[in-house]
């Protein structure tokens, strides 16, 4: 990859992350809920990838965007278990369950602040209603605040088929986890990935946040030799977005103690050359992965997807969503549970799917959506694929598009592919870090009026 500050000035705009296609904001808390639930009783063959949210927290990170509850009442969660064992039971009824889940992933707020009797009633709930794999293939992951687990629970999750685990680790520095309300020592760090390797975990994956309080190119690369002496299988690092007016906890980091936007670029272009001198192939936005992880497999062979939780390798699932806030994914009809607990739990005990939201994608968003999403994955398109799968003329169809795409074409942040015509298109090493803007041009969505986060 090519850091090219020209191009990064000229291109660093705000746009979504691509989780998804069409992205959150279009989803319809008007849709009629029969239609979603029709969609999701239909036959289909897929395997599952089920989610979890677990939106409990003990303590409160200034920094934190997610959805979560700030709480020392460890109660909630056996209630909240239950909730979940109930929803559970409520899908099982209206979908083939029989199908095996190759993918599972506990996210939150802190999936840890589970006790040990929590996590084994829930994982009873889930062996009870779906078909959970335990032979080495599966892909089960959960969420990790270092200072809410200890060896004892860890063994358990692995005893329950965990095999990834992902650490909240943000950065060592001890002044910015000061300021940022979250002190977890290096010591605390490298025992628990000592234990993890020692119990069996397959892959580690670290959380880095460029752009917090007190940081600099400086002192964010101790945090990264720090990092790459633990060699964790994957580092995902993100960009914090201080939004105090949306997210009411950063209203406690001082404004002045943020990074410049030109120390932020810094302090990004550092941490890619470092990692990448390291060993870690860039994956693409913000990940990184050791050449020999299924993620970096998985691009080199165009098996590499993405979808609520990231990077994946599982494209071909259903994912279905439980909690609170969980969003579902049937091949392109969303469902999103509602984001308040107790409005979810209300619809729970009435015996009711707590569907608050949700999108049927019509066959103009599938195209794009597949479009985005191998660009974003794979950072290269081919044509007649698109056009063999939906029966369209690319060049006709995407005629206003490509004609956006000439300037980003003339800086050299793509080109396409083939030589008497062109077959496909090709993202160059200098368009890599921008391919948010790239897939942008694809978004019929777009118009100005939602906030989101700069794509550098």
């Amino acid at each position: 990859m090519i850091w090219d500050d020209s191009l990064i000035k000229k291109y660093d705009l705000s746009g979504p992350r691509y989780t998804s296609y069409p992205t959150a904001p279009q989803f319809d808390s008007s849709i009629n809920k029969i239609a979603l639930i029709d969609r999701m009783m239909a036959p289909s063959n897929s395997p599952l990838s089920l989610y979890f949210h677990i939106p409990f927290c003990a303590n409160l990170c200034y920094y934190c965007a997610c959805n979560k509850i700030v709480t020392k009442q460890y109660q909630k969660a056996t209630d909240y278990v239950e909730l979940l064992g109930e929803e559970m039971r409520l899908r099982s009824l209206m979908m083939d369950t029989q199908r095996p889940v190759t993918q599972l992933h506990f996210g939150g707020g802190t999936p840890t602040f589970l006790s040990q009797e929590n996590i084994k009633t829930l994982f009873d709930y889930i062996r009870q209603h779906f078909n959970l794999i335990n032979d080495g293939s599966q892909d089960y992951s959960i969420e990790i605040d270092p200072r809410e687990i200890d060896r004892e629970k860890l063994a358990l999750l692995v005893q329950m088929g965990i095999n990834r685990i992902s650490l909240g680790v943000q950065d060592f520095d001890p002044k910015v986890q000061q300021t940022i309300h979250r002190i977890q020592s290096i010591d605390l760090v490298t025992q628990l990935v000592n234990d993890a390797r020692e119990l069996g975990i397959q892959s580690i994956n670290f959380d880095l946040i460029y752009g917090l309080p007190f940081q600099s190119e400086a002192a964010f690369r101790n945090t990264l030799d720090e990092v790459i002496k633990l060699s964790p299988e994957r580092i995902s690092l993100f960009n914090y977005a201080h939004l105090p007016e949306r997210f009411r906890a950063q209203k406690r980091i001082p404004e002045d103690s943020l990074p410049l936007a030109s120390e932020k670029l810094s302090i990004l272009k550092m941490s890619i050359q470092y990692l990448v001198e390291a060993g870690y192939e860039y994956i693409g936005m913000d990940h990184f992965a050791k050449p020999e992880d299924s993620l970096a497999v998985a691009q080199a062979t165009g098996h590499l997807h993405r979808n609520f939780q990231g990077y994946t390798t599982h494209a071909d699932t259903d994912l279905i969503a439980f909690g609170v806030s969980g969003i579902s994914n049937l091949h392109g009809v969303y469902m999103q549970n509602h984001v308040d607990l107790a409005h979810y739990k209300d619809s729970i005990e009435k015996g009711q799917l707590a569907i608050s939201k949700g999108y049927i994608s019509h066959q103009d968003d599938k195209i794009r959506h597949d479009v985005i999403m191998t660009l974003i994955s794979q950072f290269s398109l081919r044509f007649d694929k698109i056009e063999n799968q939906y029966n369209i003329r690319f060049f006709e169809y995407f005629k206003n598009e490509l004609e956006m795409l000439q300037p980003m074409l003339n800086d050299g942040m793509l080109e396409f592919t083939g030589s008497h015509h062109k077959t496909g298109m090709q993202v160059t090493e200098r368009g890599r870090l921008l391919i948010r803007g790239i897939c942008m041009v694809f978004d019929k969505y777009l118009n100005g009026t939602i906030k989101y986060s700069k794509v550098i």
